[in-house]
């Protein structure tokens, strides 16, 4: 497992993006897969940098890890993106989905992001643990 410890703050996506592609592209993972797996990353990352520590500032961890099947973990083979933070308390999955046939006009605000993440994610899982909102994304390759 690979883990990246950096402040909470959009200016540092570039970093994140980068780390996350660097051990996505070591274990050959699909070109497809690795373009899903960015836009939930900028997704996740963005929001955590944006209202985990608000007004102030904090930090966050992110592991990569690609378990062998079986065992505790998925039983195919997949990367887990795991996000950690200590900011506010927040289940991004505990909102309702948007009504994505209605309209932008008529769709209310929000939401739309975190159900991006969930459509091109295969499982997304959340815990509060410890002080800690901990977020995981596994795609399956």
């Amino acid at each position: 497992m690979s883990v990246l410890n950096i402040r909470a703050s959009v200016e540092e996506l570039n970093r994140v993006s980068a780390f996350v592609d660097e051990q996505l592209e070591a274990h050959d993972c699909p070109f497809k897969a690795q373009m899903q797996i960015d836009v939930a990353v900028e997704e996740v990352f963005v929001n955590i940098a944006s209202y985990a520590y608000a007004p102030g500032d904090g930090e966050a961890s992110i592991s990569v890890e690609f378990p062998e099947p079986g065992g505790e973990g998925p039983d195919r083979p997949c990367v887990l993106i795991r996000f950690e933070d200590a900011g506010v308390p927040f289940d991004p999955l505990a909102k309702t989905d948007p009504d994505v046939t209605l309209s932008a006009e008529e769709r209310a605000v929000g939401g739309l992001g975190i159900f991006m993440v969930k459509k091109n994610m295969d499982e997304v899982h959340y815990v509060y643990e410890d002080g800690k909102n901990i977020l995981t994304l596994c795609k399956y390759l």
